[in-house]
């Protein structure tokens, strides 16, 4: 297993008051997303737990792309892991943070 963990300053908090959201399911080969909303408005951090470790790189341009579109501040997310691809993952986390504006 690796942990990985990417912390993030955003323009504004994400919109919306709703405390959690969850979307996938890991045990699908997929992953699962948990976001809460706990942090200070301007900040995001992903922590992320996989299986398949030497992809840091990877994860850390799709978690910069994915803030850089939603500016999610004021969440944390965990992602689960259970070797998704680097367009699912976004996907997940689009999928999330749209869940927590509802």
């Amino acid at each position: 297993m690796e942990s990985l963990t990417f912390r993030h300053t955003t323009k504004t908090p994400l919109a919306g008051a709703k405390p959690l959201a969850i979307t996938g399911v890991v045990a699908s080969g997929n992953l699962e997303v948990l976001l809460e909303r706990v942090l200070p408005p301007n900040a995001c951090e992903v922590a992320v737990e996989t299986p398949i470790g030497g992809y840091g790189d990877v994860w850390e341009a799709v978690v910069a792309d994915f803030v850089a579109r939603a500016q999610p501040g004021g969440l944390r997310i965990s992602i689960n892991d259970g070797g998704a691809r680097p367009d699912t993952v976004s996907l997940r986390l689009l999928q999330g943070a749209r869940l927590m504006e509802g």
